[in-house]
């Protein structure tokens, strides 16, 4: 019998037990849509292999899934194919199900008399959700491993964080412990015979195509696509980063966000491929707090903070000083249609807008002064922050993700921050100003940028 690899198993953890089923152990790819670098498949090929089961992976999304915009639908679709193709090579079945997962896992594991199922871990609500409800229908032991944090969120701290300051010390702590090579996955030596799931399409997806979108879609998609550029980065960007990021004419940043939150790249493997650079920790050190510390305390917050998407969720601080200047008079009060369509008054907003709409993105000193604006020219907090996540989700390649969500709570409810001085609509929450991006960056050039590719593109 083949020895259990320690380092695989302390990334995961039980969500139910049950009595074992004598067909194959079921993997639900979600947030981690990749085949190398995946504690969550590598959890269920060992498992498989140690039972001698067969091993399938599952894939669950419909035209209407709750959590994705058809630019997002085009982006997992594009990275899936080569998905597919390696799990065949490594004869390991798939099913890509039009339904939502619990339409889905019930009716089939109880056909294929399945093992048990293993699952990525999501903070986010409507994944928690998911699982509840799988937990309470299903029979077989139920397991989720996260491979999209170098520490598992729940093992990185067991409690809601307040800041920056205070999971830094945790992770640090824990980082060389966690921070290992990541086995390879083998050819799985008990194929999967396409008989178990005869009924399901293994590669079927009418209703998805939305030759709209890629035009619209600059960044390549795929897990070698994600490899590539975190090479690229590495190579000829890291030793900038630190002093170009903030620069949004500069284009300092990584550019890595979409291939992270779909997990098609490891943030594991990108932080060894930063290490092994040999760079100077006054160039490495700034990344990493981003991709390490920041992305964690991220998690943490949507993970123990069931109010992640309210103004309930934001330090007592923060809705006492909002709530303060609740009926401050606003300058501007914006609807969401103008907001969407970006016709504000000041020009600079209105770009970021037509920038994210466009391109997917927006730069992340951006983000949070195009969030901040929202709260001052909407009728109040609570109305802001829901405009606020509406547009990211939208049109973000990236958005439902716990760092859009967070990003957003900081901006607009002081999240991870302190307070300031005092000023009317935002009380002790930090204000940015178009004035404060011109002392920061060429505000013209980026305007000008933007205009003329949004107009190449209409």
């Amino acid at each position: 019998m083949q020895r259990r690899n320690t380092d695989i198993y302390r990334r995961g953890r039980r969500i139910k037990s049950g009595k074992s089923g004598k067909g194959p152990l079921v993997y639900w790819m979600s947030r981690d849509q990749r085949v190398a670098d995946n504690w969550s498949l590598l959890w269920a090929q060992q498992e498989a292999i140690i039972h001698e089961r067969n091993l399938l992976v599952i894939f669950c999304l419909t035209p209407d899934f709750p959590d994705t915009t058809p630019i997002q639908v085009d982006f997992i679709l594009k990275g899936l194919q080569p998905i597919v193709k390696a799990l065949q090579q490594l004869n390991i079945g798939w099913i890509f199900a039009q339904n939502l997962p619990g339409e889905v896992f019930p009716k089939l594991l109880s056909e294929i008399d399945a093992h048990s199922l293993v699952c990525d871990f999501n903070p986010l609500k409507t994944h928690k959700i998911w699982k509840e409800r799988l937990t309470n229908q299903l029979s077989v032991p139920f397991y989720e491993v996260d491979s999209h944090n170098i520490i598992p969120a729940w093992t990185a701290s067991t409690k809601k964080e307040y800041a920056a300051y205070t999971i830094r010390p945790k992770i640090k702590r824990l980082l060389d412990d966690f921070l290992t090579d990541i086995p390879a996955l083998a050819p799985h030596p008990f194929p999967c015979p396409a008989t178990l799931y005869s009924e399901y399409e293994m590669w079927n997806v009418p209703g998805f195509t939305n030759p709209a979108t890629s035009s619209n879609l600059s960044t390549p998609s795929g897990p070698a696509e994600a490899l590539s550029a975190a090479k690229q980065f590495c190579t000829t960007k890291l030793c900038q980063y630190d002093t170009k990021r903030n620069d949004p004419c500069e284009n300092g940043q990584s550019g890595l966000s979409p291939y992270l939150h779909f997990g098609q790249l490891s943030a594991q493997r990108l932080a060894r491929m930063v290490l092994k650079t040999n760079a100077t920790e006054d160039i490495t050190d700034p990344f990493l707090e981003e991709l390490i510390v920041r992305r964690e305390l991220s998690d943490n917050y949507c993970l123990y903070e069931e109010h992640y998407d309210n103004i309930q969720g934001f330090s007592e601080w923060a809705q006492k000083t909002l709530n303060q200047h609740w009926d401050d008079k606003r300058e501007y009060n914006y609807s969401l249609e103008t907001l969407e369509k970006g016709k504000t008054h000041e020009t600079l907003w209105n770009c970021c807008q037509l920038d994210l709409v466009h391109s997917g993105k927006l730069h992340g000193f951006l983000r949070m002064y195009w969030a901040k604006k929202i709260l001052e020219w909407t009728i109040d907090p609570e109305t802001a922050l829901h405009y606020a996540i509406i547009l990211n989700d939208k049109y973000s390649i990236d958005g439902h993700d716990p760092n859009g969500y967070t990003g957003i709570a900081w901006s607009i409810g002081g999240v991870h921050d302190r307070a300031w001085g005092e000023r009317p609509v935002f009380g002790k929450i930090r204000y940015m100003n178009e004035a404060g991006c011109r002392r920061k960056f060429d505000v013209n050039s980026y305007i000008a940028h933007v205009l003329g590719t949004t107009a190449q593109s209409q």
